[in-house]
């Protein structure tokens, strides 16, 4: 264990937890035990909790100026750090080099469009004299902090989805305790002691290594004012059933549907849609889960679909050319396994047979799943997509509805009128016209209807979503 990295909680600028039980974390890549992590019990959490507040407390009145300081020195300390991050996400949850220092690369940068946009959060002026007994007043709003911000935050990006909670947290004026997924507490912590390095106030930035138990302790501390979640809808249900009545953000579950109609340029369409199911070993919320193609190309695109799928580089996520790397788990590959036998057990078609080597699983393709499959119904979180054919747009846009996740959609078209149409009626928080569903920018409102959640994430609206409105009246 001397020879392994020991994950400590991250309290007001300190890592410490004395008498604490540890767990073990094994690398996907050959099943080694990559490093020990603190389970954080109440009384951590307590601590952590603590700290943020009082922190949150001193620095209430910092300046804009300040504040942008502080994200502007987080922001270079990330660049230094890229290397480290990379080699964290390749050993402890198998993400390929190349996306791997993508989403690294991505710290910095988010950083940097919360500083860009903190200047423009702006309050209004309010015209109070609209009712009679408003004349001889004056109103305005501001926007204001909650105070400590819980940040629960998944493995399969846990660079990218723990700093685009963070980063508008902070910038806004908040404290944040982050309870990252196991897999994702190693680069949690780095990001973190890089903070302090930087110049961020101790306390403000604070990290509780654990699980499940963990998570809800957080959520549920009185002195946490607003939760903010990425994760499974299960889990979202679970968290704040356990905060009660407070701000809550919730980036829950997909089963995204991407639409591929008769008139779409279907090589783009196949190509597109390979690299959002496989790449990340399907492992991201909005990866395509569902292909449904109008059936008069329906043979032509799924052939097309399989040549595609088939080009992606399968295997040894520290080569920079490898798309599919491991999955976080093999018993994570085992689940996807089943659901993919549960399909074909019921009559649908294997079309791409998938290819295993312990926690590495290829890609594959499922055709004609019937409405009870869970293929069709659940969130499958692998590197597995279904293509279904539909005789129209209509029959598409009602099986795309269907599901009861509404994330993030994707249809491919070269018809005007059929893009606003899919638009109107397509059941999802965000949706892309002749790009696939994985496909995300910063700067857009991103959250889910349905049971994919509640909220909106991005620059901007993340710092919307973790402010609250302020309003002050003058009799003059």
């Amino acid at each position: 264990m001397n020879d392994i990295p020991r994950l400590l909680p991250w309290i007001g600028g300190t890592a410490d937890a004395a008498g604490a039980a540890f767990s073990p974390l094994v690398s996907p890549i050959d099943e080694s035990v990559a490093s020990h992590m603190v389970e954080s019990d109440a009384g951590i959490v307590d601590a952590a909790v603590k700290h943020a507040h009082r922190a949150y407390v001193a620095n209430q009145e910092a300046t804009t100026l300040k504040r942008l300081e502080w994200l502007a020195a987080a922001a270079d300390a990330m660049d230094k750090i890229e290397a480290e991050l990379v080699r964290s996400l390749i050993r402890v949850i198998g993400k390929p080099r190349r996306a791997a220092t993508f989403e690294a690369k991505r710290a910095g940068a988010f950083i940097r469009a919360c500083a860009a946009q903190l200047p423009h959060l702006n309050g209004e002026v309010l015209p109070l004299d609209v009712a009679a007994t408003g004349a001889g007043r004056f109103g305005f709003t501001v926007r204001i902090p909650y105070g400590v911000v819980a940040a629960i935050t998944p493995f399969n990006g846990p660079v990218n989805l723990l700093i685009q909670k963070v980063a508008p947290a902070l910038a806004v004026g908040n404290a944040v305790v982050v309870k990252p997924s196991p897999p994702g507490t190693e680069v949690a912590l780095l990001m973190a002691q890089a903070m302090k390095k930087a110049g961020l106030p101790d306390g403000l930035f604070n990290v509780v290594p654990g699980g499940r138990d963990t998570a809800k302790l957080l959520v549920a501390h009185p002195l946490v004012a607003a939760v903010t979640v990425t994760g499974s809808t299960a889990a979202g249900n679970e968290l704040a059933r356990a905060a009660g009545a407070k701000k809550f953000v919730g980036e829950l579950g997909s089963n995204a549907a991407n639409i591929v109609c008769a008139d779409a340029d279907l090589a783009d369409a196949a190509t597109r849609i390979a690299g959002a199911g496989f790449e990340a070993s399907g492992q991201q919320c909005i990866s395509a889960q569902r292909v449904i193609v109008e059936r008069a190309v329906f043979e032509r695109f799924l052939e097309q679909f399989v040549a595609a799928a088939k080009k992606l580089k399968v295997g040894d996520p520290e080569d920079a050319a490898t798309d599919v790397g491991p999955m976080v788990s093999s018993a994570a590959a085992d689940r996807v396994e089943a659901m993919i036998a549960d399909a074909v057990n019921k009559g649908a078609k294997l079309v791409l047979e998938p290819e295993r080597r312990g926690a590495i699983l290829g890609p594959a393709i499922v055709a004609e799943a019937p409405p009870e499959a869970r293929l069709m119904r659940e969130e499958a979180f692998g590197p597995v997509v279904v293509v279904q054919p539909v005789a129209n747009v209509d029959e598409a846009l009602a099986l795309a509805n269907s599901s009861e996740f509404g994330l993030q959609g994707a249809c491919f078209t070269k018809s005007l009128d059929t893009a606003f149409k899919v638009s109107r009626k397509l059941r999802v928080g965000s949706l892309w016209i002749n790009d696939a569903s994985r496909f995300r920018l910063d700067t857009y409102p991103f959250g889910g209807v349905g049971s994919s959640g509640f909220g909106r994430e991005g620059v901007r609206y993340t710092m919307e979503e973790l402010s609250q409105w302020k309003f002050t009246g003058m009799r003059l």
